[in-house]
């Protein structure tokens, strides 16, 4: 589009000063066909005088349209530039392809996302800078809906929200440069505006993988357990073959076995490296010579890891009820902050905080590990270590969903799991018409019909069972599978989306790029549900900041730190008796919600609100009860979680 709109200006430009004039635009139209081809709007020229006169009437018709498409073009001006000239093109190009498109269509296909980036090329020179960004978003409406969506484009550069918000969008496609490419542009529409999110995932052979073992801390349990459980995962597991002794004493040194264990190593040539408990000696000294910089996965941060050398993929699992080597939690942290950025995972397991009967919801792991054993975590483990496409913490969050069912990852991502995607679907018509009650819930409520489609898919998200036992409801299956959906609502309160939750997503957004880490719906974004009494609930919808974290809490406790908590699984909000006491007919509401978890890190009764820093100054976003399979997840600001549904189950 760039080199044809140049081509056609030239021919325009008849004494090729650089800029068009309106006799020029006419003359040109009036005497080429080529040229009224290009800029007519119906795209084809009812005049060709190279080559055949024209009836008048179509003379007439031609000249009406060219000067119509000259004041289009020129918006006021008098003459224009080579630049304003293919802009104003390549917006039209955009437009047309948009409304040819099926909706369908994934917008990040080349057929659709190529003219929206031409529209923003102004020099042609296949990368768009700040200016050009913006200067689109200002003149296309069509553009800025879909970058933007709800904002007003003529006013991007009055007014400071819609600035803001163009900025972050520019940053997070460019990933913080100051330049953007196709490629980088046409990933960002695949991943933030389809409706039909196609999820990342890393599916592999693991049989085609080899883990290398060291023996000393394996051949007995648990460090046994652990083994067996990779080897039953699929993985080819490469025991070391070399005598190396137990390091059980203070003064041992692992440098005289290095040279035996480093020529194994390079016979075996493995993918991973494997250690726990004492065998860590080895690892550590492995480090410390430069003898192994390949992914390593230690099982219990042994005290002679005090640092991660650069480029190495590293896995740190640790319980606090350690009884070998107890080590704090920040020294850990501080560990894994030596090592490469994005790429080092500390999988950490602590206590919670003390529920009002006195009691712990969950409990770190000792020695042992024995949350490795479950869930498939330990396999996880050696799949985020090995995975270099993506951070080691982002490998693990993906996996999640794995442990949910197919029938609620397919309803999920037919909702959507962008705030945009969620909009989508609500009414057309103004909320604040002046027929409606101001006063009136209803006026943020739509009724999602019993019959439609997304009926259906909240329907399922909400009655879904994990693949595994819920760690917190105790009650038989059954008692689950009688309980209803009577009613449900799309709770449409623009103040939460556009104030609140959206600007709070795109700044997430950017955060993660900034750390370089690609904004994943459905990895960094998650369905979940909130319970409360009916007062609370009435409150979140009708406020413009949705939820209040600062307010919140657990029943007066915060087992995982203070923020608005939200379960992955409705049972557990319904059986736990979050949602106040039932109704006259015996119904209950809870709100179905669309969290933006960005990148959590393990909770901590402690957390007062503020989260440890992730990669300075960045923190993570939230907090979780378990990195192996959470159930509950808590966010400290109000805008990182939206109310979608309103949901009534008896």
């Amino acid at each position: 589009q760039s080199s044809e709109s140049r081509m056609i200006f030239s021919l325009i430009d008849a004494n090729g000063d650089g800029s068009l004039s309106r006799l020029e635009f006419v003359n040109a139209v009036m005497l080429s066909s080529i040229v009224a081809a290009f800029v007519l709007p119906d795209g084809s020229g009812d005049t060709d005088c190279d080559d055949d006169p024209v009836a008048p009437r179509q003379q007439r018709r031609t000249f009406d349209e060219a000067h119509e498409a000259f004041d289009l073009l020129a918006d006021g001006r008098c003459r224009v530039g080579l630049a304003d000239f293919v802009s104003h093109f390549a917006r039209l190009q955009a437009q047309a392809a948009m409304a040819a498109v099926a909706p369908q269509a994934p917008l990040g296909a080349e057929d659709l996302a190529r003219p929206l980036f031409d529209l923003m090329d102004l020099d042609g020179s296949g990368l768009v800078s700040r200016l050009g960004f913006f200067d689109a978003v200002r003149r296309c409406a069509g553009l800025a809906e879909l970058l933007l969506p709800g904002e007003d484009s003529s006013r991007v550069f009055k007014s400071e929200r819609g600035f803001q918000r163009a900025k972050v969008v520019f940053d997070v496609i460019s990933g913080g440069r100051s330049r953007f490419d196709f490629a980088s542009f046409e990933s960002y529409c695949r991943r933030f505006r389809t409706d039909s999110l196609s999820l990342p995932d890393w599916e592999y052979d693991r049989s085609q993988r080899k883990v290398f073992m060291i023996t000393p801390g394996f051949d007995r349990e648990p460090g046994a357990q652990h083994a067996r459980l990779l080897e039953e995962s699929g993985y080819q597991v490469h025991w070391c073959e070399a005598s190396l002794p137990l390091p059980d004493r203070r003064d041992f040194s692992a440098l005289p076995f290095l040279p035996t264990l480093k020529a194994e190593l390079d016979a075996a040539a493995p993918d991973l490296l494997v250690c726990v408990s004492l065998g860590g000696l080895y690892v550590a000294a492995l480090w410390q010579s430069g003898l192994w910089h390949g992914p390593t996965l230690v099982l219990n941060a042994h005290p002679a890891c005090t640092h991660i050398p650069r480029g190495v993929r590293a896995v740190i699992a640790h319980g606090s009820n350690d009884e070998v080597f107890p080590t704090f939690r920040q020294r850990l942290e501080e560990l894994i902050a030596t090592g490469t950025p994005n790429q080092c995972l500390l999988y950490y397991t602590g206590d919670s905080g003390r529920l009002s009967s006195g009691r712990l919801s969950r409990i770190g792991d000792r020695h042992d590990l024995a949350s490795l054993l479950k869930h498939d975590c330990l396999p996880r483990l050696a799949d985020a270590a090995l995975n270099v496409d993506v951070c080691p913490e982002v490998q693990l969050a993906r996996s999640w969903r794995h442990q949910l069912s197919p029938a609620r990852t397919d309803a999920e991502q037919w909702l959507g799991l962008t705030t945009t995607n969620v909009r989508r679907r609500w009414r057309p018509r103004p909320l604040h018409d002046a027929d409606v009650d101001s006063t009136s819930l209803s006026r943020f409520l739509a009724d999602v019909p019993r019959d439609s489609a997304e009926f259906s898919a909240v329907t399922s998200v909400f009655k879904a069972t994990p693949k595994d036992p819920l760690t917190y409801v105790s009650s038989p299956a059954w008692s689950w599978e009688g309980c209803q959906v009577i009613r449900a609502w799309r709770v449409e309160n623009p103040s939460q989306e556009e104030c609140s939750a959206g600007p709070y997503f795109l700044s997430l957004q950017h955060s993660l790029a900034v750390q370089g880490v690609p904004f994943e719906p459905g990895t960094h974004t998650v369905w979940a549900f909130h319970g409360s009494s009916a007062e609370s609930v009435e409150s979140i919808i009708r406020d413009p900041a949705g939820f209040q974290p600062c307010m919140a809490g657990s029943r007066g406790t915060s087992p995982w730190g203070l923020g608005t908590n939200f379960a992955r699984d409705a049972r557990y909000v319904a059986e736990g008796g979050f949602c106040g006491p039932p109704a006259a007919d015996g119904s209950r509401q809870m709100l179905m919600c669309l969290v933006a978890i960005g990148v959590p890190c393990l909770g901590d009764p402690l957390h007062n609100g503020v989260l440890p820093h992730r990669r300075k100054p960045h923190r993570y976003n939230s907090s979780v009860d378990s990195l192996s399979n959470p159930e509950i997840y808590v966010v400290q600001h109000a805008g990182a979680a939206l109310p979608a549904y309103l949901i009534s189950f008896r």
